[in-house]
């Protein structure tokens, strides 16, 4: 067990670029692909996901200063502070839960697929700290170690369950033959995507279904020319961004017009490079996909599997990309003006395309569905990170995390299905 989890320590310390290629190109070989060309796949998935991560950090560098400057220009004083997902994947892998996540992550999803349950094979494994999270955060609430193994469990089984739900819908959406995401909080927020989006066809906003291959931006694109091309949105997004960031903070002409610029054109930029990146991605998947399917159609004839992966192979989409955006300073008013909210949004607001990435394939491309299914999961994930954050304040605390300056309570965006079982666990059984 110690050796074990010494190797997943290791491989999931130096991050998904190597990670990934590891499980790649040892799953290739499993599936009966030579070496080299499960190999090459590997390799081409782990440069698919530096370019990933380069351009989120990107976007990182640019947006997260101009979130923190709008959160300073407005005098926004809220008790806790949204410290991010890399915080909180921190904390899930650093308590007693996280250090057995692995184990346990691999036996639900072997003992669902032997039982006919899922037809996702999971293999973003290092998603799996969003079960940890869930199972960090019952353990620390109630004390009840084979409680919060069980709450991890029921978060990992129901991702696997929603993975299969959505897979045929993002499927014919990005031409993705035989994938299903499988990421912890992509599939929570279908809690909130598909009951808005139900709301919303009863009340006729969009109803009528998306051309066949066209999605809202894509015909805006068509209908305006130069002025609907992603770069343009992203540049006009940044501009409007960098001006409620900057304008308030007494600049020289020089400076705000450099600041304005540089986050224009970093937001551009992303617009531009992440379906590029994520297209590489793809390119090393699609042989695994097509090996997996060979493998799988010879042991098991007559079923059919999805390799689970993550939902950061979406968000390069132009339209889950401009309603992030625009979301940004939407949450930043919404966190200002809802009553009884505590949570202060920071961390967590350049993740935003994580967020909503959901809605855009679900929603059939439809800007105005996607957009008002962002906002209701923000003001939703909002009131239940205020409700939450002294919880993760006190799991913070037990593996020793130093708080930022001047926080009182440390919080994020909560993750609607672990926020419901830790309250439940907490209500029943907590300390």
């Amino acid at each position: 067990m110690e050796a074990i989890k010494a190797i997943y320590d290791f491989i999931t310390g130096l991050g998904a670029s190597v990670m990934m290629p590891v499980i790649i190109t040892l799953l290739g070989v499993i599936l009966g692909a030579k070496f080299g060309k499960a190999l090459r796949a590997g390799i081409t998935v782990g440069i698919g996901f530096i370019g990933i991560s380069l351009v989120i950090n990107l976007l990182f560098q640019y947006l997260g200063p101009a979130a923190e400057g709008m959160v300073k220009n407005w005098g926004v004083t809220l008790t806790a502070i949204d410290v991010g997902w890399p915080v909180a994947a921190a904390i899930a892998f650093g308590t007693r839960v996280g250090s057995v996540i692995f184990i346990v992550g691999l036996a639900v999803n072997l003992v669902m697929l032997a039982l006919r349950l899922t037809k996702t094979v999971d293999v973003d494994l290092w998603n799996y700290w969003h079960w940890a999270y869930t199972g960090s955060l019952i353990y620390v609430a109630t004390g009840n170690f084979p409680l919060a193994i069980l709450g991890a469990v029921i978060h990992a089984a129901y991702t696997l369950k929603v993975a299969d739900l959505t897979a045929p819908t993002i499927q014919k959406y990005f031409k993705w033959p035989d994938l299903s995401i499988s990421h912890g909080w992509a599939t929570a927020s279908m809690l909130i995507v598909w009951p808005v989006l139900k709301i919303l066809d009863a009340l006729g906003i969009e109803k009528e279904a998306a051309p066949a291959d066209s999605s809202d931006l894509m015909r805006l694109r068509e209908r305006f020319g130069v002025l609907g091309e992603p770069v343009l949105v992203g540049l006009i997004l940044g501009i409007i961004i960098g001006l409620l960031a900057y304008v308030p903070a007494g600049l020289s002409f020089k400076d705000l017009l450099g600041k304005v610029l540089q986050l224009a054109m970093s937001l551009s930029a992303v617009m531009l490079l992440m379906p590029r990146v994520v297209a590489i991605l793809m390119e090393g998947l699609v042989p695994l996909s097509d090996q997996a399917r060979e493998f799988l159609q010879k042991r098991f004839a007559g079923r059919e599997f999805y390799i689970g992966m993550d939902s950061a192979l979406m968000i390069g989409d132009p339209l889950t990309l401009t309603v992030a955006l625009l979301l940004v300073p939407i949450t930043l008013i919404l966190a200002v003006i809802l009553p009884g909210n505590k949570l202060l949004p920071f961390g967590d607001l350049a993740a935003t395309p994580f967020f909503v990435v959901m809605a855009t394939p679900m929603s059939g491309g439809r800007f105005w569905k996607t957009f008002i299914t962002g906002v209701v999961i923000m003001v939703i994930i909002l009131y239940m990170g205020s409700i939450w954050s002294p919880l993760i304040t006190a799991t913070a605390k037990s593996i020793g995390y130093t708080f930022p300056e001047g926080a009182a309570q440390i919080g994020g965006f909560a993750n609607p299905l672990g926020w419901i079982l830790v309250m439940i666990a907490k209500a029943l059984f907590g300390k």
